[in-house]
């Protein structure tokens, strides 16, 4: 297929489109570069430098002409989402809007969508299916929400076969692409900074949750495995219909666990700082992955947390300054 991939340069998009292309596929990558890295586009596909909220540059870079797209532009900061809510609707659902208008007027009628757990909120049940009431407590999951119901309403409309995959926390690398954020605020990726001497410590926020240890946990996700689901997931949309996966391996870490297995794969003392909760942090979030596995006859290759560790680890050593060295090791 002929495929416009949106916010391939950054660090999941990255992953998909290279992974994309070696399946065969023809790949285009679109994105502004606000947050990602044009060393990050993956040399055997097509690049557009265009914003998803300038709606003629995305009616053109559409009218190319694509089989379907899949769609990670978007904005991910949760605090900055609380603080800047109108750039979140903005950047995430009036993006997505002109997208869609692009998407319609050059007849493109395959969409798959990078969605988040963000939007169930502080669930009351764990782990977390597809029936559980979306109840976002910030504007990063309410603007995706909101893309969500979107999306659902232009495939009742106008015959989009759409499927939002519903990622939980993702993890690894893959060979020259990895995780490169500014500001990082992801776990891993600051545990392995502060093993690569970048940063002191890292912190744990929160040591009295009702958890086996006290600290959060979470469900992680090898990048890899995150990527083969998009690719069956495009065999798997239906004109007209949209479907909402969840995609987690369904396997909870804690934050001690996490530092614990860096400790391990790295050789590393990492010093770690005990502080109060953060305000929203649930205490568990885990994927129920059932409904994915049936759909899509996905497995995880790498469920593993050390090897999502040592992937990420390996990226790390091999580009201490992330992309900003302009090459890739």
């Amino acid at each position: 297929m002929d495929l416009l991939v949106t916010g391939g340069a950054g660090y999941i998009g990255s992953v998909v489109a290279a992974q994309l292309a070696r399946a065969g596929h023809t790949v285009t990558v679109l994105d502004s570069l606000a947050r990602g890295h044009r060393e990050a586009v993956p040399e055997d596909c097509d690049f557009i430098h265009a914003d998803l909220l300038d709606l003629d540059a995305t009616v053109d870079a559409l009218g190319r002409g694509f089989d379907g797209v899949l769609h990670f532009a978007a904005l991910a900061l949760v605090a900055e989402s609380v603080s800047n809510p109108e750039r979140y609707h903005r950047g995430n659902f009036v993006g997505t809007l002109n997208l869609l208008d692009a998407m319609r007027a050059g007849e493109v009628k395959r969409l798959v969508f990078s969605s988040t757990c963000a939007t169930y909120g502080e669930p009351a049940e764990v782990p977390i299916h597809e029936e559980v009431p979306p109840a976002p407590v910030n504007s990063y999951g309410n603007s995706k929400l909101a893309v969500d119901r979107m999306i659902a309403d232009e495939c009742r409309a106008h015959g989009l076969g759409a499927i939002s995959l519903r990622y939980f926390n993702v993890a690894g690398a893959s060979g020259p692409l990895g995780e490169d954020h500014d500001p990082e605020t992801h776990l891993i990726p600051l545990v392995l900074r502060a093993a690569a001497g970048l940063r002191e410590s890292v912190s744990i926020f929160g040591t009295d949750y009702p958890t086996p240890d006290g600290t959060a946990v979470r469900d992680y996700i090898h990048v890899e495995d995150l990527a083969e689901a998009h690719i069956l997931a495009l065999d798997a949309i239906t004109s007209g219909e949209h479907q909402v996966l969840n995609l987690g391996n369904g396997n909870g870490f804690s934050v001690r666990e996490v530092i614990e297995a860096a400790r391990k794969v790295t050789g590393r003392e990492i010093k770690a700082v005990e502080e109060g909760r953060r305000e929203g942090d649930p205490p568990i979030l885990v994927a129920a992955s059932a409904k994915i596995r049936r759909v899509l006859g996905w497995e995880p290759r790498k469920p593993e947390l050390e090897a999502m560790i040592a992937d990420a680890w390996a990226w790390h050593q091999a580009n201490p300054d992330g992309y900003a060295a302009g090459t890739r090791s």
